[in-house]
């Protein structure tokens, strides 16, 4: 046996003492602490690269802390595109890697995505962080345990899956789950059922295993992020008012600005006319874009006794991004509110918020079951106004014996509510039916509060036997702006255009202004809007009393068409045809018309909320501005609606 030389046993000691010396106990720091000490951010995936900063996106603190946090056991973040929830499952991952080793599951919606993410997210992020490239291994090196769907470090190894993927979800033990983009994962990963399941199974045997869920929202009713969501905290990202001191949340049904559009080439533009304001939802106060980015922002909790389940859920739109200007967030809702499949992405990935489905057809037992009462009047009779109403139009329908028509409120993005629907019997070239409609018409509508509105604008349609009279009755009501109209179901045709004179009777000097609206395109906005089920933009109210006429007959006719591929000479197309069964549609074409007279009124509704609210206007005499309405002259000459 040979003996230790003096000399070896020197240098073991020397040896020894500076690796005491240069020992570190590990660093007990949360996601957030390590992220802001270690954490880079790439170049290729970043705008802002370079070191890491919690105070960029303060509103990622809590959810980083909350890993960490002994008792949560899930993790649940619903949020808007572009607000940094991929960098905080990003720093979660480094964060296991570096500080509290462990197999992790990172689950993406496809195998597609799990490589693309792998590529363009985790590999820079390990390449340019100096502690998680002496962990993992150079993806270069034989044997290195690295590889594009699986990553290797000590403690610990990150499996990357698509949701589609059984064999994975199945057969990886794991103390972390993190699953990016929940509501595109698939239904079945394969036959084996759902990959969430099968994933929370591969977490058995820890004890303290930590789940992270992580979506943009979809579809209301059909997202499991919100299932998700509403198990736990409910959390949302809100802000100190300046005016009141009370905390409100930052939504775009709080959000106010004035614009104006012009067509170009034929498509619309937009532009704001005012900065974008946000309405405290507690005092009303409007507060600018600038002012509220530099105020106090905190989560506040709906559901905390779900701490003690161990769950935490967090919502966050894009109006908190340090990234996104609000006046780009109402640009991009402006000029998708025509077509439902862009206001859906808008929807989703700006405001971060569920989209209603619109696929199935509502029934009109589901209509009659939803009319709401709009309050009393201090007198103790029905209040004829709820809040929300800015603006009134009227549609008539006309028939052979009859006047139909419909007055509708209009309020903020598209929110409406039904006034009153009625019957006027007579025949169109009479003058008591006329008088009638001027009752209508002429009508002083009341809110609770005692406030009044009248009707606005009134389109007649003057399709039928009695194109004259209309015509004739139209001229004679023009200081009402009472306009006659026509449908044209040509596809693709706009929902308004500009109007064109047209003679009354042989002598071309009388005439009256007459205005095509395309009907399919109407039709297709009123029955995206009646699908939505919760109050807000675009939502549809109703009211319940038989003296308001929205009835089974009522909603049989306005249910009475559905958009059908249909076979023709030139194709197969996509037209509106009747259900069989309904054969009245009275009621769809005089919301039709009331919707299309609201178009072509194009009102001011930050100006109307204004006097509604006898508030003073913007430095604008009467608190409205001047605009142009499909070039009707007999429009733009009459200021002050």
């Amino acid at each position: 046996m040979r003996m230790t030389s003096r000399k070896e046993v020197e240098q073991l000691n020397i040896t020894i003492g500076k690796a005491v010396r240069n020992f570190r106990p590990p660093e007990n720091l949360t996601v957030a602490e390590w992220a802001d000490k270690y954490r880079r951010l790439s170049p290729e995936t970043s705008a802002e690269a370079g070191p890491w900063r919690t105070s960029r996106t303060p509103y990622l603190l809590e959810p980083m802390k909350a890993f960490t946090d002994p008792k949560i056991q899930k993790l649940v973040m619903v949020a808007a595109s572009q607000v940094g929830k991929s960098e905080l499952e990003l720093n979660i991952i480094a964060y296991i890697i570096a500080q509290d080793p462990g197999s992790i599951l990172f689950i993406q919606p496809t195998l597609d995505d799990a490589r693309k993410f792998s590529r363009l997210r985790i590999a820079p992020m390990i390449r340019d962080s100096r502690q998680l490239r002496a962990k993992v291994s150079d993806v270069k090196s034989r044997d290195s345990g690295n590889t594009i769907l699986q990553k290797a470090f000590p403690g610990g190894m990150l499996t990357i899956a698509g949701s589609n993927s059984a064999s994975a979800l199945a057969s990886t033990p794991a103390k972390y789950i993190l699953g990016d983009e929940r509501d595109r994962w698939a239904a079945s990963a394969g036959t084996e059922g759902d990959p969430w399941a099968l994933a929370e199974a591969r977490q058995t045997t820890f004890y303290n295993a930590k789940a992270v869920e992580v979506s943009t929202p979809t579809i209301k009713g059909a997202s499991n992020i919100e299932s998700s969501y509403y198990k736990g905290t409910q959390e949302r990202w809100c802000h100190l008012c300046p005016e009141c001191g009370e905390y409100g949340e930052i939504i775009f049904d709080r959000i106010r600005f004035e614009h104006e559009s012009k067509r170009v080439r034929g498509k619309k533009v937009y532009k704001l006319t005012t900065p974008v304001t946000w309405a405290c939802p507690n005092c009303g106060c409007a507060n600018a874009e600038e002012i509220m980015r530099r105020q106090p922002a905190k989560w506040v909790a709906e559901n905390p006794e779900a701490y003690e389940r161990g769950v935490r859920s967090f919502w966050l739109n894009a109006f908190s991004s340090p990234w996104t200007p609000w006046e780009k967030i109402a640009i991009k809702f402006l000029q998708a509110q025509d077509d439902p499949k862009e206001l859906q992405v808008v929807y989703n990935t700006l405001l971060g918020e569920l989209w209603e489905d619109r696929g199935g057809m509502v029934d009109e037992d589901t209509m009659l079951a939803r009319r709401e009462d709009y309050g009393t009047n201090e007198d103790g009779t029905p209040a004829e106004l709820p809040d929300g109403v800015l603006v009134l139009t009227c549609g008539v329908d006309t028939q052979d014996d009859r006047l139909e028509y419909e007055v509708v409120g209009h309020g903020f993005y598209g929110e409406t509510w039904g006034i009153v629907y009625g019957r006027i019997m007579g025949k169109p070239d009479t003058e008591e039916v006329w008088d009638r409609l001027d009752d209508v018409i002429d009508h002083i509508y009341k809110f609770k509060s005692g406030k009044m509105l009248r009707v606005s604008i009134t389109c007649v349609d003057s399709g039928g036997h009695y194109t004259q009279e209309v015509y004739k009755a139209c001229r004679k009501r023009k200081n009402k702006r009472v306009f006659a109209i026509k449908g044209g179901n040509r596809a693709g045709l706009p929902f308004i255009q500009p109007p064109t004179k047209v003679p009354i009777g042989k002598d071309k000097k009388v005439f009256c202004y007459l205005y095509t609206i395309g009907v399919d395109a109407g039709k297709e906005i009123i029955m995206s809007s009646i699908k939505v089920q919760e109050a807000g933009p675009k939502y549809c109210h109703f009211p319940k009393g038989e003296a308001y006429g929205y009835d089974s007959y009522y909603f049989f006719g306005l249910l009475s068409e559905k958009l059908e591929l249909t076979q023709t000479k030139r194709g197969n197309v996509w037209a509106w045809v009747k259900i069989p069964g309904h054969n009245r549609n009275e009621a769809l074409d005089c919301r039709n018309y009331a919707m299309a007279a609201f178009r072509i009124l194009n009102p001011d509704m930050q100006a109307e909320e204004r006097r509604m609210k006898g508030l003073p206007g913007n430095g604008q005499q009467g608190g409205r501005r001047k605009r142009k309405s499909y070039g009707n002259t007999e429009i733009q000459s009459l200021d002050g609606w």
